[in-house]
């Protein structure tokens, strides 16, 4: 029996089937509003002006790697409906955190925070700071998915850091505006 129902909408994943996001390597993530509301303020003059909102989401994702001690922040921008970013995950720099002076650091698995639940943690901890604030607690604020893109290799990743540093003067052709 087929059970599939063209009104039900059915969900795709962005994500490279089998892959592994919890393994070291570079994200570039964009994630949006829900309803693509301009909710972080403006673009004038080809630059992004944060309200207070979008200071909000700018120190939640300069927070991350005090969370999760396995990322790293490559470039960043905020725009009046979405972000962009690069994620690093990274486990050298835990090993770096845990040694205890003299003493040999204990052996301990180094935590596996993927690049969903860090995804997560920045819409979770950036909503709850902002309907605070707004006095709307559990409105929806980001969409309920995001897309990523795995940087293969640096010719990638330059083109990607380009495209997020340049994004607020190419606002009016942007597909999110």
């Amino acid at each position: 029996m087929n059970n599939f129902n063209p009104n039900i909408h059915h969900r795709r994943s962005f994500r490279l089937k089998g892959y592994d996001y919890s393994k070291a390597g570079f994200y570039f993530v964009t994630i949006c509003c829900q309803n693509n509301v301009h909710r972080f303020g403006t673009i004038e003059n080809g630059a992004m002006i944060l309200n207070k909102y979008g200071q909000i989401v700018q120190m939640v994702w300069n927070e991350l790697p005090q969370h999760y001690p396995n990322v790293q922040l490559g470039e960043f921008v905020v725009m009046p409906n979405h972000i962009h970013g690069i994620i690093i995950i990274s486990y050298d720099n835990i090993a770096r955190n845990v040694g205890a002076g003299f003493k040999p650091a204990p052996t301990q698995p180094a935590p596996t925070h993927g690049l969903s639940e860090i995804v997560r943690g920045l819409k979770t901890f950036s909503a709850r700071k902002i309907n605070e604030l707004r006095n709307s607690q559990g409105e929806k604020l980001w969409q309920r998915n995001y897309w990523e893109n795995i940087i293969r290799n640096e010719q990638a990743y330059q083109y990607i850091a380009n495209y997020i540093i340049n994004n607020p003067a190419n606002w009016d052709n942007d597909r999110f505006y």
